[in-house]
């Protein structure tokens, strides 16, 4: 080779490498939509709005985001969905540790556990989600689909639960909390409100559940729930038999259970259409009457459900095939082989120092009360309404701050 082709060789080299400098390395760019998605989550800052690409994503461990202020988005509950049915590590399909928290149009499917948790955050909606374990119900599925927990100012709306091993959309040790325009099937407990303080549950769809919408205070918390409003749904159908893991709360939940409450004060319902529960329209427990009675309780909780206002629903058939034996005896014996038991059941267990004040409030046409007598063991049960005729002072509406 001759000089002058070396010369020229050279230069073209040092033009296309710039002689004397270090090469950049572009960035790395995630090369899936998951790995993209995951690193959006993981770096989020406030102010985010992380979209969700329509398709299945598909990803063996949970997702965390841990930025407040942060929108999720996606093209929708049925375009964008995140499949977790493949998950090998984590306790979730999505865990959220923020406040100021928007997610929206999209699906959590088959995670290994709870499909969409958020935990001590403030000003929560979650608007058109839906979580689903698409096996159907089954022991083996997650206990939550939509699980916010120890929130405050909580929004729900326009969502759907599907085949959840405990409840398909739960709120627990919240306050201010709204669920509505929401359908809940094929879950153990299909809306559940637990050891929370005002919340609205209206306008939803609680089908083919174990039990359709649960109140309940359990006695291990530190906060006792009150001041919640059902109305305007539809509650019927649930007679999914109970899939719960045993030892669980949900496990003892009757299968044919329309709505219940247990151990929870200044619960109203009204305006419901409630129907075709094969055990009760509604149920009224106290912590006597459940498997919990051993468990530790926390020094305020109150184990008696008092102040229930039941007025003007539509109740349709129910009570005819109860799923537990004791209720069974109970409808055979007061009704007869083809009678059913009334809209409301309820345990009898009083605290005594009420001295007079109405537990159980109903104006609901021709509903009746049974008191079932739990406390003796169902020896004298009675239907009377005297102590039921009666009217409470009517909650007012749950108002979300910013809203």
């Amino acid at each position: 080779m001759n000089k002058t082709l070396n010369v020229v060789l050279i230069i073209t080299s040092c033009t296309l490498t710039a002689c004397g400098q270090q090469e950049e390395t572009p960035p790395t760019v995630p090369a899936t939509p998951e790995e993209q998605l995951r690193l959006s989550l993981e770096t989020a800052k406030p102010g985010d709005v992380i979209t969700v690409p329509e398709g299945k994503l598909v990803f063996d461990r949970s997702l965390t985001l841990n930025a407040s202020g942060v929108t999720i988005r996606g093209a929708g509950m049925d375009k964008s969905v995140l499949s977790f049915k493949g998950q090998i590590a984590g306790a979730e399909g999505l865990l959220v540790n923020a406040s100021d928290f928007l997610i929206e149009d999209l699906a959590i499917e088959d995670s290994k556990g709870d499909a969409l948790k958020i935990n001590e955050g403030k000003n929560i909606t979650v608007r058109r989600v839906r979580t689903e374990w698409t096996n159907g119900p089954a022991t083996e599925n997650g206990a939550y689909g939509i699980y916010p927990v120890q929130t405050e100012n909580t929004l729900i709306e326009g969502s759907v639960a599907i085949g959840a091993s405990d409840a398909g959309i739960y709120v627990g040790q919240s306050k201010n909390v709204i669920v509505r325009n929401s359908t809940a099937r094929l879950n153990v407990a299909g809306i559940e409100i637990e050891n929370t303080i005002d919340a609205d549950v209206y306008n939803n769809v609680a089908t083919e559940n174990t039990g359709g919408i649960l109140v309940f205070n359990m006695p291990d918390l530190q906060q006792n729930g009150h001041s919640t409003r059902i109305y305007e749904n539809q509650i019927s159908d649930n007679n999914t038999p109970n899939f719960g893991a045993p030892g669980t709360a949900v496990a003892g939940v009757p299968a044919g259970s329309g709505v219940i409450i247990n151990s929870n004060d200044k619960v109203e319902i009204f305006k419901n259409r409630i129907g075709n529960n094969n055990t009760a329209n509604i149920l009224i427990s106290s912590f006597f009457s459940t498997a919990y009675q051993a468990k530790e309780t926390a020094a305020s909780f109150d184990p008696y459900p008092e102040d229930i206002f039941i007025y003007e629903n539509e109740m349709g058939a129910s009570g005819d095939k109860p799923d537990r034996d004791n209720l069974e005896a109970l409808r055979l014996t007061l009704y007869g082989a083809e009678g059913s038991l009334p809209d409301v059941l309820w345990d009898g267990f009083v605290n005594e120092t009420r001295g007079e004040a109405p537990v159980i409030c109903v104006k609901n046409g021709k509903s009746v009360v049974l008191n079932i007598d739990g406390k003796n063991e169902f020896k004298n049960p009675s239907s009377a309404m005297t102590k039921h005729d009666c009217e409470l002072s009517k909650l007012p509406g749950v108002t979300l701050a910013g809203s």
